[in-house]
């Protein structure tokens, strides 16, 4: 008869299922040391009975063996031995990162300026990308990098309003675009402007200060304390990721933003691009390059015609601002670089624009602009009607290209 004794209502379980319930709570050291510890205690064919029991290497069981044999005490911490184990998947496929960026770019949703972004493919269809393109990777892996990036699960959101009808699918095209251009080696703007007020007023933001002596600024930020409007109109190269911005003094019209196009093609532009023939800007619905501004079309024709460049322009749908890429990757950099710094004059604002650098190579030029832009200059129907614009048929309102007079 057993000498066990079972309390009433407790179920007697097997000892091998219980040695393997309590293995499965150990590190990979511990786990080790326990099997090597019943192979002992088992004598004869202990070791071959704990190798087809537990699935443990041979070897590994020899060598927790070898460790319970030695006279010194085990390790209480460390797992491995410094630098031990396999390499991460990421540091043995340099390409992995690249992709995974690539793929999370084309299928992301939501704000990227955001510090949590949010993806709706799931890690097992990302995973299956990735090996398609050549990097085996399993989904847990994908689920770690993700989370190492800034990503997470999010349920849905409502929003109050309703969404511009065909958004995705712009945003779609314009992805194709993009990619066209980039494959021909075509110069890629993605373009926006900003507003900021010059003079010894607060911003946002800490700079490393000895202790107890904070950068003492204006108690009130009326404008007439300031210097005067900075307004920021930058061109991002998607293809070199590089940057430039025009600071104007004035208005942001329509003609200051071509104003600033043009200077960038003729400071940066044409050096980078020399057998370019076509440009395709990205820009927002709205403002002074916005898809209704007729002024921003009659002032892009004069560029054009001067440039003899086909200017592509693809505008990003009613309320979308965020998705252009120079706002998560120009000109939020821009933001960290000054934050905490008041803007106390344009040199100030030239020389903090102008030293913006980033981990992954982000150049910016800057220059300012002393031209006065006057606001709500008409454009006529007449004038209109002399563009040659030529609408897309995907979103035409959205889409369209204008081309050198005397060219189709």
């Amino acid at each position: 008869m057993s000498d066990v004794v079972y309390h009433e209502g407790v179920i007697p379980q097997n000892p091998n299922d219980l040695m393997l319930k309590v293995l499965g709570t150990l590190n990979e050291s511990q786990a080790r040391w326990y099997v090597a510890r019943e192979v002992v205690a088992r004598g004869r064919g202990g070791l071959k009975a704990m190798y087809e029991l537990t699935g443990m290497s041979r070897p590994t069981i020899l060598k927790g063996i070898r460790e319970l044999q030695q006279q010194t005490e085990l390790p209480r911490e460390r797992v491995r031995q410094a630098g031990g184990g396999r390499k991460r998947l990421e540091e043995s496929d340099r390409g992995l990162q690249t992709a995974l960026d690539r793929i999370m770019e084309e299928n992301t949703a939501g704000d990227p300026m955001n510090l949590l972004r949010w993806t709706n493919k799931s890690t097992m269809r990302i995973a299956e990308e990735l090996t398609r393109r050549g990097h085996s990777v399993s989904d847990e892996t994908v689920r770690r990098r993700l989370a190492d990036m800034g990503y997470s699960l999010q349920a849905n959101a409502k929003n109050l309003g309703e969404s511009a009808a065909g958004r995705d699918q712009q945003f779609r095209y314009i992805n194709r675009r993009v990619k066209q251009f980039l494959a021909r080696q075509e110069p890629v703007l993605s373009v926006d402007t900003k507003k900021e007020r010059v003079g010894n007023f607060k911003n946002a933001g800490k700079t490393w200060r000895p202790k107890g002596q904070p950068t003492e600024v204006n108690v009130y930020d009326y404008p007439h304390l300031g210097v005067g409007p900075a307004i920021p109109y930058g061109a991002y190269d998607q293809q070199r990721n590089e940057g430039f911005v025009n600071v104007g003094i004035s208005h942001d019209t329509a003609e200051f933003a071509v104003e600033s196009v043009r200077r960038w093609w003729r400071w940066v532009g044409r050096r980078r691009y020399p057998g370019a023939q076509r440009l395709l800007l990205c820009a927002d619905g709205g403002g002074s390059n916005g898809s209704r501004n007729r002024a921003w079309k009659y002032h892009l024709q004069r560029f054009v015609d001067q440039s003899r460049l086909a200017v592509t322009v693809c505008h990003y749908p009613p309320g979308t601002s965020k998705w252009n890429k120079i706002e998560h990757r120009m000109f939020s950099f821009i933001s960290l670089n000054w934050q905490g710094k008041p803007l106390v004059s344009y040199e100030t604002v030239i020389n903090l624009i102008g030293a913006t650098r980033t981990e992954t190579g982000l150049r910016v030029k800057a220059q300012l602009d002393t031209r006065y832009y006057e606001a709500g200059v008409k454009i006529t129907d007449d004038e209109m009607e002399q563009l040659n614009l030529r609408s897309h048929p995907t979103n035409p309102e959205w889409n369209y290209t204008i081309s050198p007079h005397g060219k189709k």
